[in-house]
């Protein structure tokens, strides 16, 4: 692409893939990058579902994992801030079709309505019961509490925006040292803040916040801010050398403060039984709330590889395009999909019967008993196979979507 605009509307490729001809213009680097990540993402959820280990042990665990098993967890390390960051890039380029009152109340109702289904359908699809003895906060309740902050916060100038989203994600470290405990006044707000934990909430109910907000705002602030070279002002040339220099910038920052442990990751790294688990430990950075050095390590490689993938373009890299273009109706489904199959073969295996199944919280994950799995490559059997039967169905909903510019659209 050698235009000023960055906006895609169709490759030959996607239309020979797809059958329809995309009305509304995209930006394929973009949607490509996204729905790689949204399909890396279901093997660490089949992981949850499908491995004997799962609930067992941290995956990361050094005195208990394996190579094969912690890359299986840490391959998927790069989803959660790539989605995040890429959900405040498309923030910026929407209001470049937008007033900024238009975007906020855009902003509002779209981060309110993430969160009613972060607590309702997503919550149902792990743990398949409705009487919330635990409510659990993850990535779709981070990037619905950032939007709704985010519609008031675009009303600032560019300039404290970025400087914003620059002191969160490297300065929110510095309050790792701050602990509340149940029952301290401020403990509930707190780990929805930025500490991470479970949290009683009332008798019998309780909230797990994996994903307090604050260190996910910094990072959605800063894709927005990203998104400004996605507008007019930046070719594409330009733009692929900006994504490329920050990407290993951000990777050099990341090697220098983690070689001499100076900041940015409450989890010190250290020499290992062998040269092998001591580069474990060295990428093994801390997600729960996400640390400095996690957003470095991660963020890093996925700019670098959005300029690769603006200059590139190959009909092979189609199903991730599709995908990106729909990711909260892919990921919705994909939850269900892993817990029925994982659920059946558990019945099926021990002859217990639905009924016998015990859906507390407590007594595992959506009625799977920690330990009932398989062996780690039935996690990744399974994510292929919920992939596949996936696949269509976006590509159905993303030719409507294409096509048609029903308000609802924007909320699903």
């Amino acid at each position: 692409m050698s235009t000023a605009s960055p906006f895609i509307t169709d490759t030959g490729a996607v239309k020979a893939a797809e059958g329809i001809l995309t009305q509304k213009p995209r930006i394929e680097s973009i949607d490509i990058m996204r729905g790689l990540v949204m399909v890396i993402m279901a093997l660490d959820h089949a992981r949850d579902f499908y491995h004997a280990d799962a609930a067992l042990f941290d995956p990361t665990d050094l005195s208990k994992t394996t190579p094969f098993l912690f890359f299986t967890r840490f391959i998927t390390h790069f989803c959660a801030p790539t989605f995040v960051l890429l959900a405040g890039t498309s923030v910026r380029i929407r209001q470049q079709r937008r007033s900024k009152r238009e975007m906020s109340s855009f902003l509002l109702t779209r981060g309110l309505w993430l969160i009613l289904l972060e607590i309702t359908l997503i919550r149902f699809g792990l743990f398949f019961q409705w009487y919330y003895d635990v409510t659990l906060f993850q990535v779709i309740w981070a990037i619905g509490i950032c939007m709704v902050l985010l519609s008031a916060i675009i009303q600032l100038p560019f300039k404290i925006i970025l400087a914003l989203g620059i002191v969160i994600t490297g300065g929110h470290n510095v309050l790792d040292a701050i602990n509340l405990k149940p029952g301290d006044p401020f403990a509930v707000l707190w780990m929805f803040t930025h500490q991470a934990g479970l949290m009683p909430l009332a008798t019998g109910h309780a909230a797990l916040v994996p994903y307090p907000f604050l260190p996910w705002l910094g990072i959605m602030l800063l894709g927005y801010c990203l998104g400004e070279w996605y507008t007019s002002k930046f070719n594409s040339s330009q733009r692929r050398r900006l994504l490329r220099r920050t990407g290993l910038f951000a990777l050099l920052l990341f090697l220098v403060l983690r070689s001499f442990n100076l900041y940015g990751d409450p989890a010190p790294w250290s020499e290992q039984k062998d040269l092998l688990y001591t580069l474990l430990s060295f990428i093994n950075v801390t997600k729960y709330p996400v640390s400095l050095l996690y957003t470095l390590l991660t963020l890093g490689p996925v700019l670098i590889l959005l300029a690769w993938l603006e200059s590139v373009k190959k009909p092979l890299l189609v199903p991730f395009l599709v995908v990106g273009r729909v990711p909260l109706f892919y990921y919705i489904p994909h939850f269900y999909l892993l817990h029925a199959g994982a659920l059946a073969l558990y019945v099926i295996r021990t002859g217990s019967g639905f009924s016998s199944v015990d859906f507390h919280f407590s007594a595992g994950l959506g009625g799977i008993p920690p330990g009932s799995g398989y062996p780690l490559i039935a996690a990744y059997i399974a994510w292929l196979a919920v992939v596949i039967i996936l696949y269509p169905l976006c590509k159905k909903y993303n030719a409507y979507k294409s096509t048609h510019k029903d308000w609802w659209l924007s909320y699903l």
